[in-house]
């Protein structure tokens, strides 16, 4: 028998070289956010605005209900940010330190969004999952309630819930986050119809696995990259309506605050010349909006298909 020495010296080379490790999905999409220059930036603004909200009112001298009687002769009531009497961003038109208003304000604010956003994302996924994945006379029924409910308008909705069941915080992260499920139920339909027509969920379905377990291990893991990329620009939305909900005096009602409801509150005193009331609110307001706007851009272009 004769060795070929060419072939045993490439077969060599071959086995010596160490393997090459594939990427996954979800690793080339990390990839693919972290060159994002911009999602990133948007990443520090978000961590910002977060370490703001935690661990601002440790630093807060003046409690969000406490007023300080010493501005209390002041004109309007208001005084302007100090470093030397602990009003860092100054004080409203009834003396409370508005550092301290504007950390409860941006925690509410972010909670409203973050709270809204997972309810709208957990019952339009499961609402549109389903109804994509059974098809048939399902499908039309639950789509057709969508269509119903999508026609009204749902700033009146939420209004509505308001005035009938209170202006309460828990109310108005329900009412926020029921009436944004529906375009989420019509993303993530068109995407199982899609899916459910692949050959490992005809496998699936042909050695009897049941309905309910392949839209939970098969369906929904797969649209994961969908929903995340959804969730992150709807957060935004959620903190607009907020803001828009508080500017008109039916949001988060007093002792408590949220960025809509300063931003209102300094709109109506900027004809005393005090522009700290509003700038500082609008600012954590716009960086939030912004980060969160930004890392949603990232996320749409880390997964998407036609980009890989």
């Amino acid at each position: 028998m004769v060795i070929d020495k060419t072939k045993m010296t490439s077969l060599a080379a071959a086995t010596s070289q160490p393997e090459m490790a594939g990427r996954s999905l979800w690793a080339d999409a990390r990839r693919r956010f972290a060159r994002n220059k911009a999602a990133v930036f948007g990443v520090f603004l978000l961590l910002f605005v977060a370490c703001f909200a935690l661990f601002g009112g440790f630093f807060a001298q003046w409690s969000n209900e406490e007023l300080d009687f010493s501005v209390m002769g002041q004109v309007a009531q208001i005084g302007g940010p100090s470093l030397s009497n602990g009003h860092y961003f100054g004080t409203d038109d009834l003396g409370r330190d508005l550092f301290a208003r504007t950390v409860q304000g941006t925690q509410i604010s972010l909670a409203v969004g973050l709270v809204g956003a997972a309810i709208a994302v957990i019952v339009g996924t499961l609402w549109g999952a389903t109804a994509g994945y059974f098809g048939g006379r399902i499908d039309n029924y639950m789509m057709r309630t969508v269509d119903i409910l999508i026609a009204i308008p749902y700033m009146f909705v939420l209004i509505l819930l308001l005035v009938m069941y209170g202006r309460s915080i828990s109310m108005l992260f329900i009412g926020v986050g029921l009436i944004s499920w529906l375009d989420m139920s019509r993303i993530v339909r068109g995407q199982t119809l899609t899916l459910k027509g692949r050959e490992y969920i005809e496998a699936a379905k042909a050695i009897g696995v049941p309905a309910y377990t392949i839209i939970r291990r098969h369906i929904l893991p797969n649209l994961l990259g969908v929903v995340a990329v959804y969730a992150t620009l709807l957060v935004p939305l959620m903190i607009l309506t907020e803001s828009f909900i508080s500017f008109l005096g039916l949001g988060v009602q007093e002792p408590l605050t949220s960025l809509g409801a300063l931003i209102s509150e300094g709109a109506g005193t900027m004809s005393y010349g005090t522009l700290w009331q509003i700038a500082f609110p609008l600012f954590f307001f716009v960086v939030t909006l912004f980060g969160f706007f930004f890392v949603g851009d990232g996320l749409r272009d880390a997964l998407d298909p036609k980009d890989r």
